[in-house]
C-alpha cells in the first residue's frame, strides 16, 4: 500500500498539486484520473520520486519516501516496477535484451537465473518465440507487452504506469488493461496507472483517484463513476467518453 499525505508541488510560483492525500491498495488497479494539466502526472512522478513536493508524505508500507537516506531510496526503487508511456524499449536489443537489462543491472542472479527470469516473464505476457526479435520487428501492442514483461521482471511490490494505452487501438488496449489486472492480482502489487482512458477507467478501475486543479476531487471505483454528482467529475467522464467513441468509430470506418 502507497499512502500520500497533503503533497503539495508548485512550479515557479505556481501550485499544481493543493495538499493532496490519497491511499493506493495493494492488490488492485489504483487509477489517477483528470485533465491534461490536472496535476495526475505531478503526483505520480511525486509517488515515485521524479520530483520533490514541497510538504507532504509519501509512505510506502509505511515507511516515508521523503525521509530516506540515498542507501534506502536506493533499496526502495528495486521494489519498483515502472511502464513508461512510450514503452521506452532500447532499438538496439532484442526482446529477450529488453527484459534482461533491470536483471543484470539490479539483480544478484546468475546468467541462467537471469535468463530463466525474462522466459517466465515473456511466457506471462504471451510472448514466448518472439525472444530475438526486435522492438522494430513487432507490433506497438506486443511492444507494450515486452514493457509490462521488463517491470514486471524484478518481481515489484509497486508498478507505475504512465498512459499505458497512448497509442494503441481499442482492442489492444483491452488486452493491456487485462494483462495489468491480472498482474496485480496474481503477483499481489500496488499498482498505480496514470490514465485518460474511459475505456480503462471502465474495465479495471477498482480505486480512482480524480484529480481536478491540483485537488483530489473524487474517489472511488468504476461502479460508483456514473453516479456521482462531482460535476467536475462528470464533465471529465462524459467528454472523455464521447471522445473516445468518435475516436474509437474513425479507427473502425475511417474517417468517412
Amino acid at each position: 500500500m502507497i499512502e500520500v499525505k497533503d503533497l503539495s508541488k508548485s512550479f515557479d510560483g505556481k501550485t499544481v498539486l493543493h495538499e493532496v492525500s490519497a491511499t493506493f491498495y495493494t492488490g488492485r488497479t489504483n487509477l489517477i484520473i483528470g485533465q491534461s494539466g490536472s496535476g495526475k502526472t505531478v503526483l505520480m512522478k511525486c509517488i515515485v520520486g521524479l520530483v520533490k513536493p514541497e510538504t507532504g508524505e509519501i509512505l510506502y508500507d509505511g515507511r516515508d519516501y521523503l525521509k530516506m537516506d540515498p542507501q534506502q531510496v536506493k533499496a526502495i526503487r528495486k521494489e519498483i516496477g515502472m511502464l513508461f508511456q512510450g514503452s521506452a524499449l532500447f532499438d538496439s536489443e532484442t526482446v529477450l535484451g529488453n527484459v534482461m537489462f533491470p536483471l543484470v543491472m539490479f539483480s544478484d542472479m546468475s546468467c541462467e537465473e537471469q535468463l530463466e527470469r525474462a522466459h517466465f516473464c515473456l511466457s506471462r505476457v504471451n510472448l514466448t518465440g518472439s525472444e530475438n526479435k526486435y522492438p522494430s520487428e513487432i507490433s506497438g501492442g506486443m511492444q507494450k507487452r515486452v514493457a509490462i514483461a521488463r517491470a514486471i521482471a524484478l518481481n515489484p511490490r509497486y508498478l507505475f504506469c504512465d498512459e499505458p494505452n497512448s497509442g494503441l487501438d481499442p482492442k489492444t488496449s483491452i488486452v493491456i488493461d487485462e494483462l495489468l489486472s491480472d498482474i496485480t492480482h496474481e503477483y499481489n502489487i500496488t499498482t498505480i496507472i496514470n490514465t485518460h482512458d474511459m475505456n480503462s477507467v471502465l474495465g479495471i478501475g477498482e480505486n480512482i483517484i480524480f484529480i481536478n486543479k491540483g485537488h483530489k476531487a473524487w474517489v472511488g471505483d468504476k461502479n460508483r463513476i456514473f453516479r456521482t454528482s462531482n460535476e467536475a467529475l462528470n464533465d471529465f467522464v462524459f467528454a472523455t467518453r464521447l471522445f473516445q467513441e468518435v475516436k474509437d468509430y474513425i479507427i473502425y470506418h475511417g474517417e468517412d
